[in-house]
């Protein structure tokens, strides 16, 4: 009888083993699967990275790119210092998404509409704030947090997921109005141009720098704040056929 029960024990336990292990085998499926995005379901998008190609990204107001950046398999990773780097392309109102990963208490950002010059790129061009909200400082302050339109207005909520894992962006600009997107939810709102968009950029560090926010068109910019920082699937829709007037300061 003893030995009876033992084999169905070991019976019982050799069932549960094949179920974790056809679980886990199911999640890589499922984590390899989710690591493209299946282009059919986004019609009029155009990748920004393929493969392990930078062609159409430069080192920001550079011709050349910097070796501190390095593509693989679409991932687009700052592995070492090297500066920001831009899209060769300029682009007015789009739908831009995107993944990202930051290392622990790590801090980067996707700004937008950037002017190059001798400034940073953050002096003209707004930005959606990626960061390890857990261990970098500006995670304290909601109005620097992930996701955030950087130092202007704070995310609705925090969504972010932990440092190491991949998280979903997204940033829309259509008829001015300017909507930040992480891992689905819509964190953050404005309207480019108005009163209180000026409200808020007077109260800013920004007021200072006049070009800030002010173009029409600009460049994507990935930032090298010192961190590593992952990007994936980065693709955009062009949207300026929809687009309306731009703001009446803007540089055209």
């Amino acid at each position: 009888m003893n030995l009876r029960v033992q084999r169905l024990a070991s019976w019982r336990l050799f069932v549960a083993c094949l179920a974790v292990l056809a679980t886990a085998i199911a999640a890589g499926q499922s984590f390899a699967a989710d690591s493209k995005v299946d282009a059919e379901k986004e019609k009029g998008f155009t990748p920004l990275v393929k493969d392990s190609s930078h062609d159409g990204w430069v080192g920001y107001a550079k011709k050349e790119w910097p070796k501190g950046w390095e593509v693989k398999d679409g991932v687009l990773h700052r592995a070492e210092g090297g500066g920001d780097i831009m899209t060769e392309k300029e682009y007015g109102d789009f739908d831009l998404r995107f993944d990202w990963k930051i290392s622990e208490g790590g801090n980067s950002g996707v700004m937008y509409r950037v002017k190059p010059g001798m400034q940073p790129a953050y002096h003209t061009g707004p930005e959606y704030q990626v960061l390890d909200n857990a261990r970098h400082p500006d995670g304290k302050n909601k109005v620097t947090s992930a996701g955030s339109i950087y130092a202007l207005y704070p995310p609705e909520k925090d969504v972010a997921k932990p440092a190491g894992e991949w998280n979903s962006g997204r940033i829309t600009i259509e008829h001015n109005r300017l909507t930040h997107y992480l891992n689905g939810e819509k964190v953050a709102t404005a309207e480019l141009g108005s009163d209180d968009w000026n409200k808020h950029v007077a109260n800013s560090k920004f007021a200072l720098w006049t070009g800030f926010g002010k173009a029409a068109r600009g460049h994507i910019v990935l930032q090298d704040h010192g961190n590593e920082v992952w990007y994936r699937n980065l693709r955009i829709k062009d949207l300026d056929g929809k687009a309306a007037k731009a703001p009446a300061t803007a540089d055209r």
